[in-house]
């Protein structure tokens, strides 16, 4: 199986912590020279440093914070000017605050809607040209199983990320015959700090401890436990290798079962 990135460059959002960190640190073992964007500079140079070199990769690091979407555009401008040529782009931007969808204000939406879909319409946009250019690029969705089986309390989250599953199939069906996939990762409960965000809500909501809700709920998968971040990293970079040419326009949920759709 060919899972060699070497000489691909990735662009990798999110990138500082959780599941964005986890897919860095497994593109770059592929080989490939990882680029980091989120909006911590001192974040992205700790885990810039600890990524992978030992083929050569040269990694580097983009400022950009989401919610400002002409920020994101600018910045990545800027760096490819230096940089030319990104070979694979990983979408992962953080979840909105939970709460019943009834009470979500017009707002939140559009916030979430601008932080979600035109962030990844407009960095889609600038570096589809290089990918092109190279026959080979991979596009790839961080988003959540709520695009198969809403989840409670996630209102305005299930909402958008549904509107992005629907925008990626797409788009892969308009990049298909460029050599260019598109695809989306669906975590279920991962250990990071958007499931912890969501434990303490429930609990306090239900009146319970984190600790007896985090029982109940890793009850309830099938694995008898959460997802790790480097489980879906995995997934990620998979979709991203030659191996996976013939993948494109999936939804693919990493959620250890727990998904109850086919």
């Amino acid at each position: 199986m060919n899972l060699d990135l070497t000489g691909k460059t990735a662009l990798v959002c999110g990138s500082t912590q959780g599941i964005g960190r986890a897919s860095a640190e497994e593109l770059a073992l592929l080989g490939a020279n990882v680029t980091l964007m989120a909006r911590n500079e001192d974040s992205l140079k700790d885990v810039m440093d600890t990524l992978d070199t030992s083929l050569g990769q040269i990694h580097r690091y983009i400022v950009a914070d989401f919610e400002e979407v002409e920020g994101v555009k600018k910045a990545l401008e800027d760096y490819l000017r230096l940089v030319p040529d990104i070979h694979i782009l990983v979408n992962n931007t953080g979840g909105p605050a939970g709460g019943p969808l009834i009470d979500a204000a017009a707002e939140q939406f559009l916030k979430t809607f601008q932080m979600h879909l035109i962030n990844n319409q407009t960095l889609v946009q600038a570096v589809v040209p290089s990918m092109k250019k190279a026959g080979f690029g991979r596009i790839v969705n961080i988003i959540s199983t709520s695009v198969k089986q809403p989840i409670v309390g996630l209102g305005v989250s299930n909402t958008i990320r549904a509107a992005v599953a629907n925008w990626a199939k797409t788009l892969s069906l308009e990049l298909g015959k460029e050599s260019i996939t598109v695809n989306n990762v669906l975590p279920g409960y991962t250990r990071t700090g958007r499931l912890d965000a969501v434990l303490t809500m429930r609990a306090e909501a239900q009146g319970k401890t984190v600790d007896q809700l985090s029982t109940e709920m890793e009850s309830e998968m099938p694995t008898g436990r959460f997802v790790e971040a480097r489980e879906v990293a995995a997934a990620v970079a998979f979709l991203c290798s030659p191996a996976a040419a013939s993948i494109s326009g999936i939804n693919l949920p990493v959620d250890g079962g727990k998904t109850g759709s086919l």
